[in-house]
């Protein structure tokens, strides 16, 4: 580690050259590397957080004493006090030992992220991108999203009293944009799709000077998502699972995953990293599909789970690269299977995730149909997302009776 290190709690760190910026200003993407980026392939130059682990090491600091201090260590903001006063994180971890009424041979553990402030992992994002700005003087985020990253910047900012810009493709579902609009964020639909709104969101955030929220252009999103790491890792009693089934669209959910637990590995807390299965619909794997391949093929997106539908999935690169440097699995999983897997999910479990949460269940289904889930192992199906995100991509699982005359008699006609 650079002697920039010795002053500064962490550096920037390019994923593709390893060079080190030398900048302790907000910075997105390697100044060198993104100059070669076009809109044909996923960008160059995403940046990493590095910490001084020598550092941390030499305090001799526990998991517990990390925990007591609420992982500021591990985190790129000065005081926890930046933070937006909801709570963010620390959600559960829900154990099921029987699925249908049938004793399941390994064992099932949900995190339940839906339980964040605005019903969505993406406070975890939100929450240290608000207190960043907060501490660097940037009075306007913006972000580019379907929904469920715009309606979390937008309601961590009003809890910080924020002015939050969410640029949004116009079939974003209503109820993700109610709570944008609800929140007193001003709402930028955008004719095109999602790659379309983050375009104009990077050259907004050039000409206005606003802080740019975006996942996998700000690291920080990723240092905010790495924490459901750190929490899995505490309630599973500093042990950690056999495998995390998590949804894919960009790449950043599992990159977070991912740098939450090599974190503890380079503190030596745990000695190895868990398996970890990236999970896509098979109507939008641009990044399970494109892993193997030394060419990015390009194919358009048409799946339900519109959270994790996209066409170019801006952390590719470091998602593959965390993908092969420990040994991780991915498969893809068809719409008809979500919609199963939702059902399941909330018959059996009273948790309802929207469709690209329900992806993350659905590819833990097909492991188990396989056989693949060894006995007794700990298994965990990380939830991202409220199924009252998005109503309309249920309905045809509703069945809902006619009316009835309310006597005895027409009651049993329904229920007997």
């Amino acid at each position: 580690m650079s002697s920039k290190s010795d002053t500064h709690k962490f550096i920037y760190q390019c994923i593709d050259c390893g060079k080190q910026p030398d900048s302790t200003e907000a910075l997105y993407l390697c100044p060198n590397c993104s100059k070669e980026n076009n809109d044909s392939r996923p960008p160059k130059g995403v940046l990493r957080i590095v910490y001084n682990f020598f550092d941390i090491l030499q305090k001799n600091i526990l998991f517990k004493d990390l925990k007591k201090n609420n992982f500021l260590d591990l985190l790129p903001i000065d005081r926890i006090e930046s933070l937006p006063n909801l709570k963010v994180g620390d959600t559960p971890l829900y154990k099921f030992e029987e699925l249908d009424r049938k004793k399941l041979p390994f064992q099932l553990f949900i995190k339940d992220d839906s339980q964040n402030p605005t019903y969505s992992f993406k406070d975890r994002a939100s929450a240290i991108v608000s207190a960043y700005a907060k501490e660097k003087g940037f009075e306007t985020i913006v972000a580019a999203s379907t929904g469920n990253a715009g309606s979390s910047l937008a309601g961590l900012c009003a809890a910080q009293n924020q002015k939050a810009i969410i640029m949004v493709p116009e079939t974003a579902p209503l109820a993700k944009l109610t709570q944008i609009i609800m929140y007193g964020a001003t709402i930028i639909p955008v004719k095109g799709t999602y790659d379309d709104a983050f375009d104009l969101s990077i050259k907004a955030s050039e000409e206005f000077g606003w802080y740019n929220r975006n996942t996998a252009y700000n690291p920080l999103t990723i240092e905010g998502k790495k924490t459901v790491s750190f929490e899995i890792f505490d309630q599973l009693n500093e042990t950690i699972p056999h495998r995390i089934f998590v949804p894919v669209g960009d790449g950043v959910i599992i990159s977070g995953v991912y740098k939450g637990f090599e974190d503890l590995l380079n503190l030596k807390i745990i000695d190895k990293i868990p398996v970890i299965v990236a999970v896509q619909s098979q109507g939008s794997d641009n990044l399970t599909r494109n892993i193997e391949r030394d060419n990015f093929e390009i194919k358009a997106g048409n799946t339900i789970a519109d959270s994790i539908s996209v066409d170019i999935p801006r952390n590719f690169n470091m998602a593959k690269q965390f993908i092969q440097k420990y040994k991780g699995e991915y498969l893809t999983v068809t719409d008809n299977d979500i919609l199963e897997a939702s059902s399941i999910l909330s018959k059996n479990t009273g948790l309802f995730a929207e469709p690209a949460a329900a992806t993350s269940f659905a590819g833990l289904l097909s492991y188990y149909h396989q056989n693949k889930l060894d006995n007794n192992s700990k298994n965990v199906v990380l939830l991202t997302g409220s199924g009252l995100k998005d109503l309309s991509s249920v309905q045809t699982l509703l069945n809902i009776p006619e009316s009835i005359q309310p006597t005895i008699e027409n009651l049993k006609k329904l229920i007997l």
